[in-house]
């Protein structure tokens, strides 16, 4: 059996990619599960997705700790404590990693003593799609990992895309980068697990007072230490020769994340700006320009 983990941010489309592979897997005739791991839905927050590939059926359940192929589609992610996309991944595992750097150098700076696959597939999201869309770009190099056919993807990404949106044309273009990502990635050879089949247990849950099954919260919130900022794709530059001081970028700022410096000139915050850049499209004089945020290792200190 096949054990994948992803692991993404809100957004990039985690779910769909664990969606695809595991569908892209049935069509070859495999037995397949799939499904996602979040909490309250929030564009940006570390999310998890999971997929089995068996040809028996699956009777394991819950998420996957010791994945044998694990997608990181966020780079940002390792850095963060509370997604430790790295926990359970053995060493004859393979790992895939959304980065600009080298699979050497990516090894190298975060002691990975798997097997690392690396390629820019936010870029090609970009330069395709328009948008840092990742699903069908992560589920392609998944299904690639997996040893999955090509022809198997194209079918998978029509079969699910095709249910959530309507333009053709659009369908064709994640096709066409899925299918760029898969062919892109070399061919590797992956160890599976031994199928684990449990008996059925009966589990006695004890009855608890509330005030320990539903305790009350009175510690303050920890957005500060989850650094948001590192959730961004796109942050903004302000020009100030075209910057009128009118504002309107601080009172759309939904994280109040533009403040005003001694000058009287607005400016970002980006510890914790999320790059929703919705700051860019209300400014009136078009003096904050989105650009491609580019994480460096000092940066994610």
């Amino acid at each position: 059996m096949f054990r994948v983990r992803f692991h993404g941010r809100g957004g990039q489309g985690a779910k769909i990619a664990s969606r695809l592979l595991g569908t892209a897997a049935f069509l070859e005739g495999y037995y397949a599960q799939d499904f996602p791991l979040y909490g309250a839905e929030r564009r940006g927050a570390p999310i998890a997705a999971f997929t089995r590939i068996s040809k028996e059926p699956i009777l394991e359940r819950g998420v996957i700790a010791e994945p044998d192929i694990l997608i990181v589609m966020d780079e940002t992610l390792l850095h963060d404590p509370m997604a430790m996309p790295l926990t359970g991944l053995k060493e004859d595992g393979v790992i895939f990693l959304n980065t600009t750097h080298s699979p050497a150098e990516a090894k190298n700076r975060y002691k990975i003593k798997a097997q690392i696959i690396t390629l820019d597939i936010t870029k090609i999201g970009i330069d395709t799609l328009g948008k840092p869309i990742l699903s069908t770009l992560a589920g392609g190099t998944a299904s690639k990992i997996a040893g999955l056919r090509e022809d198997s993807l194209k079918r998978a990404i029509e079969k699910e895309l095709s249910e959530i949106i309507t333009d053709s044309e659009l369908i064709k273009k994640n096709i066409e980068a899925s299918l760029y990502c898969f062919n892109t990635i070399n061919p590797v050879e992956v160890k599976t697990s031994k199928i684990t089949h449990k008996g059925s247990t009966i589990i006695s849950m004890p009855f608890e007072a509330a005030s320990i099954s539903t305790p009350s919260i009175n510690t303050k919130g920890n957005t500060p230490l989850r650094k948001t900022g590192n959730w961004r794709t796109f942050k903004p530059i302000f020009n100030y020769e075209l910057c009128n001081k009118c504002m309107i970028c601080v009172a759309r700022c939904p994280d109040g994340c533009i403040t005003i410096n001694s000058e009287g000139f607005p400016y970002t915050d980006y510890e914790n700006c999320k790059g929703c850049m919705i700051c860019a499209e209300e400014c009136p004089t078009e003096a904050i320009e989105k650009v491609r945020e580019v994480h460096t290792w000092k940066t994610l200190q």
